[in-house]
């Protein structure tokens, strides 16, 4: 195999295991990868602040976070697409009617429009993360966002009424908003056409419903053994699950690890 290739990697259920740990296995293969001359980035749903340490770990400084909304390369700012200021607005109106707590990200920081919520500590608390949401009611006024927590159950009413966004759930008390059309594979390709990287040497690693996208656009796309049933489909191949050396068997499998 030729050097020169990318590979992109989730990171819940995907590079991390289901405690939020990095398997040893999974760690090796990463600086194999790039012992061997090719790129490695992370895509991923998640802030830029909630993976740093992953990243100093395993020495990675490009990444897609937000599902593709605000993308890194080489430690710079690449490309970013916040939310509309007034359709956000508009979310957060009828949200607060409906007693739906918000959570909204930039690439700095989160905060809440309520100062505590069960659901906000139940989800967050899945993520195994040093932070937690501080109080911001009016955060979303003054500098871009990213992508907005929704804490609800049932997202369907949101989605008939606000179009302009993405809803994709990640918990069952919890939904991702993005703008409609972002996605982890928009931000893929502007890292892949900044690079110069074909298709054919273009590779990407994921289990959940947000990587479907990624999974159905990159070439060469590989689906845990832990994926959700629709992930499955969208990948080109299936690997072990993340527990499993997943990671390390899917290198192998593609012919970028021996």
């Amino acid at each position: 195999m030729a050097t020169g290739s990318i590979v992109f990697f989730d990171i819940d259920g995907t590079l991390l295991d289901h405690d939020k740990k990095l398997p040893p296995r999974t760690k090796e293969a990463v600086f194999a990868l790039k012992e061997l001359g090719h790129e490695v980035a992370i895509a991923t749903g998640r802030a830029p602040f909630m993976f740093e340490a992953l990243r100093r770990e395993l020495e990675i400084d490009t990444y897609v976070s937000y599902n593709g909304q605000y993308v890194v390369l080489h430690g710079e700012e690449l490309y970013t697409n916040p939310m509309n200021p007034q359709a956000l607005q508009d979310l957060t109106d009828v949200a607060i009617q409906r007693g739906d707590p918000i959570v909204y990200m930039d690439h700095e920081d989160m905060q809440s429009n309520v100062p505590e919520h069960a659901y906000i500590v139940e989800s967050i608390d899945t993520l195994k993360i040093d932070r937690y949401p501080s109080l911001g009611p009016e955060y979303y006024k003054s500098r871009d966002i990213y992508q907005c927590l929704l804490f609800c159950e049932r997202s369907e009413k949101y989605e008939e009424e606000f179009p302009m966004f993405e809803f994709i759930r990640w918990h069952p008390l919890s939904v991702d908003v993005v703008p409609a059309g972002g996605s982890k594979a928009k931000g893929i390709e502007q890292i892949v056409r900044k690079l110069g990287i074909p298709k054919d040497r273009q590779y990407a690693f994921g289990d959940g419903l947000n990587d479907i996208e990624m999974l159905m656009s990159v070439t060469h796309s590989v689906a845990m053994g832990n994926a959700h049933p629709e992930a499955m489909k969208a990948a080109r191949y299936r690997t072990t699950a993340v527990d499993e050396d997943g990671i390390w068997n899917g290198l192998k499998q593609l012919g970028l690890l021996t």
